[in-house]
């Protein structure tokens, strides 16, 4: 059997690496067709010497020079590419089988669209490409043909409890409603009057996941939780009302799903990103991915609570946003981006973030998403008034 070709968007992140650690244990399976990176130009250079991929991607044309440079020097002949035309070029390139979309935020949309909009095999691991342009985005996997598997390790885990071959109308397979797990990040049991003190530092230090800062900022606000509610809504097809979310401090249970006859079918592993990122790169086979296998008895107990929406409004705003359709989801993340970036810089507080995010949604209101451009509008629209809010402040 050929290897199967593989373009890595993101390569230098968290859920890079690890897409590569499971790479390394099958060489003959996978192929590297390309790696793309932002920043971390050293690391992206001894990742091209190690792959030897066809194409390399940088965000600016000197850091392309740059890279060049050495790669030529290594005697690679590795084509470095920059900028949003470079990532779409390897995202939809014709010899490319399956792309990794693992670009944090609203910068890795464009290139995950591409991708199935070149009917391409698309392990999402942005979740923004749903969150902000979900109608566009499904329409596009469904009219090219592409194939759609999550990497969350939430939305994976449904995946993974449902059955083969689901249809995308879940009543049909008799689905009550699917239930995401949180692990309540680090402020799970902080008193709410400590909130508006906690540092970045503090927030970046996530209990049981490994993941850069901007994430790790979500799981700690429970806005990772609410991006994930918005989409599931588009991965499988349900309403709010039938998507809930349950905190699972251990992070042992990954989802569940809940069927009319009573049962309720789980996914249980290691928290290690590995897992899903190795279901997905071999389905509808299983392959070792390194994860170390789970020890119940030393785990001993599983716990679960109500999310506290009261301490964490984002998921309540998150919901608010699913309700309300349109451009909001896309206003949403616009203006937890920013508002993140600001709370990473020390320039608000913890709590602003939240109050941030609801003001700028109560600014720049809803509206229908019919193309990208409209997903582009309110994005531009949203990032606008959260910096002038936040300049103000």
């Amino acid at each position: 059997m050929p290897a199967q070709t593989l373009t890595l968007l993101g390569a230098t992140g968290s859920i890079g690496g690890s897409t590569l650690d499971v790479v390394r244990r099958h060489p003959n399976r996978y192929q590297i067709f390309a790696l793309t990176a932002f920043q971390r130009m050293a690391e992206l250079a001894e990742l091209c010497r190690e792959f030897r991929p066809a194409y390399a991607v940088v965000a600016t044309p000197e850091q392309a020079v740059a890279l060049t440079g050495q790669l030529r020097a290594a005697g690679l002949a590795t084509e470095v590419l920059s900028g949003e035309q470079g990532l779409i070029q390897v995202a939809a390139h014709p010899d490319v089988d399956t792309v990794m979309a693992a670009i944090v935020g609203a910068a890795g949309l464009e290139s995950a669209l591409a991708a199935a909009q070149a009917g391409k095999r698309v392990l999402l691991a942005n979740k923004e490409a749903l969150v902000m342009a979900g109608p566009v985005f499904m329409t596009a996997v469904r009219e090219h043909g592409a194939t759609l598997l999550p990497i969350d390790s939430e939305h994976n885990a449904i995946f993974q409890s449902l059955p083969q071959g689901f249809s995308r109308d879940l009543g049909e397979n008799g689905v009550r409603r699917i239930l995401l797990t949180a692990s309540g990040g680090p402020f799970r049991s902080t008193p709410a009057e400590v909130l508006a003190t906690v540092t970045p530092a503090q927030a970046v230090a996530h209990p049981k996941w490994s993941m850069g800062p901007k994430i790790s900022v979500d799981s700690a606000t429970l806005m990772n939780k609410g991006l994930e509610v918005i989409e599931a809504h588009f991965l499988f097809n349900l309403p709010a009302n039938r998507i809930d979310v349950v905190v699972h401090p251990q992070s042992i249970i990954h989802s569940l799903v809940e069927y009319v006859d009573g049962s309720v079918l789980a996914q249980l592993g290691n928290p290690d990103m590995r897992t899903p990122i190795a279901h997905a790169l071999a389905y509808p086979e299983r392959i070792a991915s390194g994860v170390a296998p789970l020890d119940l008895f030393q785990v001993a107990r599983l716990d679960f609570e109500a999310p506290d929406l009261v301490r964490f409004p984002c998921l309540g705003l998150a919901y608010r946003a699913l309700s309300e359709g349109g451009r909001s989801p896309a206003v949403l993340n616009a203006a937890n981006e920013v508002a993140v970036v600001a709370f990473l810089a020390g320039r608000i507080g913890f709590t602003a973030i939240p109050s941030t995010i609801a003001a700028v949604m109560d600014e720049v209101g809803t509206g229908p998403v019919r193309s990208l451009e409209d997903v582009r509008e309110a994005d531009r629209q949203a990032r606008q008034a959260a910096h002038k809010r936040l300049a103000i402040h």
